[in-house]
């Protein structure tokens, strides 16, 4: 897994490799508005400490990433998301601390409020793989990347009025 980092568009200025999580790209960097990603999988947020926007990045070139996923400032922390090999599981709950209705997912959904018929999704608990959860339908809008763990209250996570309408597991393909 490896990701290079540019100061510049177009891939230009100083760099910073990495293959590992980077909390604090003005350690490296005085800015970021170019990267490529040779290998592997990575979230980029553009707050230092993995808070704020993200945007899911795979092996590909991003020569002016800003236009390309709206990010209105410079990419600020990366982590890179571990490969999985094995099965995918996810409970979602309507409401925050696991309350309200409980559905337990192991493939992808385009629509969690038509397919499960609930008006929202305010918590979760990923047991197996890794996921991305879209704010809106078909894996669309803003996301959050999600790790095995607890996530008690995404209003908590700073998202305070976010409706999550999709989710998708991260496969070995990305």
């Amino acid at each position: 897994m490896k990701i290079i980092f540019y100061e510049e568009k177009n891939f230009q200025g100083r760099s910073y490799e990495t293959s590992s999580d980077c909390p604090d790209m003005s350690s490296h960097l005085s800015r970021c508005h170019s990267c490529r990603v040779e290998s592997g999988c990575f979230m980029v947020y553009d707050r230092p400490n993995f808070m704020g926007n993200q945007y899911f990045m795979r092996r590909g070139e991003y020569s002016d990433y800003q236009r390309m996923i709206g990010f209105s400032d410079c990419i600020r922390s990366c982590r890179m998301i571990p490969m999985h090999k094995g099965s995918y599981r996810i409970r979602i709950y309507e409401m925050e601390n696991f309350g309200g209705q409980m559905y337990e997912l192991m493939e992808d959904c385009d629509n969690i409020q038509d397919r499960y018929h609930i008006s929202d999704c305010q918590s979760c608990h990923v047991m197996d793989g890794h996921w991305l959860m879209y704010e809106q339908p078909h894996y669309r809008g803003r996301m959050m990347y999600l790790r095995p763990g607890e996530y008690r209250s995404f209003r908590d996570m700073g998202y305070d009025g976010m409706r999550f309408s999709s989710i998708r597991r991260i496969t070995e393909s990305c």
